[in-house]
Formats: structure tokens, sequence, C-alpha cells
């Protein structure tokens, strides 16, 4: 199985993304940032949790087989317990994370997507199958969301789920398995590379046309492109951003493209 992955922090920025993988294994991480002037209760900064997170994932998927949502609940508790006693964790904007975890066992591929990172599934002659966890696009009153409403809605029902300090966000991921075949391509994304589906008008099958092209830095180089030619009407106009190809045909990699070659990557 041949994995590839990019991650790219904001053009001046730490990067607040993780990404990991080994064999019939990846996962992916996004941090939330919290907004200039919030008191997160946490002397830790979000790369520490999604490092701490990322590690506790990993070391379950190597050491047996655990349900994802099991996996991920207790990956939660391990973190939560390096911390608590130094930072208030009942603060609502400690650091938290999407995960989205894909493993192979056998002909089954199970996935896990807490949060807004896809997982995107495509097997030859089928359509593509997206992978999502988009209640954080629906809250109440629409974008731009102040912070206020993002605090008020994060891990509550009715609102979205991210992983933080409760393992209980682990139960309310959206989890699945389908068949698995050598042939099969799984994309995982954070939304600053989904961000060319949701708001620059490209479907998945140009994704991964990019990918197979220019690999995961060649995809994020697109992204970037776009962010400076077209910035975004709300949110951040640039965000950490991660690309993960498992399996597929990127096998020769062009060079990623400079800022005024995007649109040869897609036939525009």
């Amino acid at each position: 199985m041949q994995i590839t992955y990019a991650t790219e922090g904001a053009p001046g920025y730490v990067n607040e993304d993780y990404a990991a993988c080994g064999g019939g294994w990846a996962i992916v991480l996004d941090g939330a940032t919290a907004p200039p002037g919030i008191d997160s209760g946490c002397i830790h900064d979000v790369p520490w949790f999604v490092r701490h997170l990322a590690a506790g994932i990993a070391r379950r998927l190597i050491a047996r087989d655990w349900n994802l949502d099991d996996l991920l609940a207790e990956s939660i508790k391990d973190v939560r317990k390096l911390h608590e006693v130094t930072c208030d964790l009942e603060n609502p904007d400690s650091p938290s994370s999407t995960v989205s975890i894909i493993r192979v066992r056998g002909d089954i591929l199970g996935y896990l997507t807490l949060g807004d990172s896809p997982i995107v599934i495509r097997a030859p002659g089928e359509a593509l199958m997206p992978v999502f966890d988009d209640r954080a696009a629906h809250l109440p009153g629409g974008r731009p969301y102040t912070p206020e409403l993002v605090r008020a809605w994060r891990n509550r029902p009715g609102g979205f789920w991210v992983a933080g300090a409760d393992a209980e966000a682990a139960y309310h991921a959206v989890t699945g398995s389908v068949p698995y075949t050598a042939d099969i391509e799984i994309g995982i994304f954070t939304d600053g590379v989904s961000r060319l589906v949701e708001f620059y008008g490209y479907d998945w099958e140009q994704v991964f046309s990019v990918l197979e092209t220019s690999g995961p830095a060649g995809l994020i180089s697109v992204v970037r492109s776009l962010e400076l030619d077209r910035p975004l009407r709300h949110g951040k106009r640039h965000d950490d951003a991660t690309a993960v190809l498992v399996g597929g045909r990127a096998l020769a990699v062009v060079p990623a493209p400079r800022p005024a070659d995007w649109r040869t990557l897609v036939g525009m």
C-alpha cells in the first residue's frame, strides 16, 4: 500500500495540522485555533495537543484491533490525564482537534471522521464516496460565526463535535466500513484543502486528478495559488493544509506548480 502526504501551515503561522501513517492506516488532525485574546485555560498550545492525541491514536492502531470510536475515546482520555492537573479542561476553549482515521484490515476499510476533515473513497467504476462530518457548517444563524456562537455549540447535542477534553465526543464521530481492494484510492483532507470543493468550485474527481499528477504537495500549491487569486469572503485567507493519498496511481509526480500554473493541473 502506497501512502503519500503533505502538510503545510498557513503562511507565517505554526502548523496546527498533523498527519501520520503506517502499515494499512492513516490519521489526520486539524487543531482548532483559538481566536486572538481568548483564554483557553490551558498552558499548552494546540500543536502540543494534536501531537499527543495523534501519538495515542497511532499507538493503538499499531497495538491491537480496537473499534475506531473506542480507540479515539481512550486516546482523548490519555491526553486529558497529561494536563488535567495543570489546565482548566472545563474551559470550552481548551485545545481541540478534528480527527480522521482510515484503517485497512484484510478486505475491509474502516473509517472515522470527527469534525470537518473529510475522507473521500474512490473505487474504480463506482461513484466517489465522500465521508463528511459537516455539522460545524450548519450552526444556527449561518456564517460568519462569532466565537461566542462556536463556543456555545461545540461538543453539544445539536451542535458539532471535536476531540478535546471529553472522550464522549468520540462516540459522535461518523464511522463505517466498506469493502477494500488494492485498486481503491482514499483521500484525507483538512478543511484547508477541502475548501477547493467547498468554496472554489472543484469536484472531488478534479482533486484526485491533481493528487495523481502532482501529489499532495502539488494539491496544496493549487490551494495557495487560489487563495491569492480569489480570496474567500469569510474566514481565513490562508489555513493550515494537509492532504493524504492512500493507494492510487500517483507514481510519477511532477514538480509542484508555480503560483501561475494552477489552472493547467485541472485543464482550466
